[in-house]
């Protein structure tokens, strides 16, 4: 719980053009001082212009993506067929401002936030927007990739799959999917970070949100129906 002498930060990943999740993640997050996202703000869903205006309204730090990534550059040949023909769908709903926006992310973040050091990545510190960290390889592999970037809040993104793994007063995070969950939990995920002088306590956040909506959006749009369908079985 946020207290007078802390600072809040929220945090998502993998929203994938969902709006009508992020809405009501933000609305449920109330009030926060900082935001991050750890990627992948468009693909998959219907609404990938208004995901990107939303957090540049709302002043998120974002990294890039690897689905960010391939529709700045319009390669898809690293996703799967139904990730890319989704993509190809993405790019072209996006006016130019947007595919500028998501040209200027950087690949990875690191900064400073009162007293913590935090780093942000998509994947990993080594291969920033591709690798896919899972829960039990994050807990096995902590101390390296915290070590790696020397921070004490290392934030991670690409599996869709929440998690927190602690360390000596340092985390290791995944703040699972706001658009497209993959946990066999439909609702939306993200965390909140509560920093004080005397360390950070991280909460983990379900929210529910009208899947039906998005779904009739992304039927509308002839997207894949079977992503569709992925969203009621998270």
């Amino acid at each position: 719980m946020k207290t007078v002498d802390s600072t809040r930060l929220i945090v998502v990943s993998d929203i994938h053009s969902n709006h009508t999740a992020l809405k009501q993640v933000l609305e449920d997050a109330g009030d926060f001082d900082a935001a991050i996202c750890a990627g992948d703000v468009i693909g998959y869903g219907p609404e990938p212009r208004k995901c990107i205006d939303t957090l540049k309204r709302r002043d998120f730090k974002c990294v890039k993506g690897n689905h960010d990534q391939a529709a700045v550059t319009a390669d898809t040949t690293r996703l799967n067929p139904r990730a890319a023909e989704a993509l190809t769908i993405n790019r072209g709903l996006l006016e130019p401002k947007h595919t500028s926006w998501l040209g200027r992310l950087r690949e990875n973040l690191t900064f400073d936030h009162e007293n913590a050091k935090i780093a942000v990545f998509h994947g990993s510190p080594q291969f920033p927007t591709d690798e896919y960290v899972y829960p039990a390889e994050a807990q096995r592999r902590a101390e390296e990739l915290l070590g790696a970037t020397g921070s004490d809040l290392l934030i991670l993104g690409h599996t869709h799959i929440p998690f927190v793994h602690r360390l000596e007063g340092r985390a290791l995070m995944n703040p699972g999917s706001v658009g497209q969950p993959r946990d066999g939990d439909p609702r939306a995920s993200y965390m909140l970070v509560d920093i004080t002088e005397c360390g950070f306590e991280v909460s983990h956040r379900r929210v529910e949100y009208d899947i039906e909506e998005t779904a009739s959006k992304m039927h509308e749009l002839r997207l894949p129906a079977s992503l569709a369908d992925r969203l009621y079985v998270g």
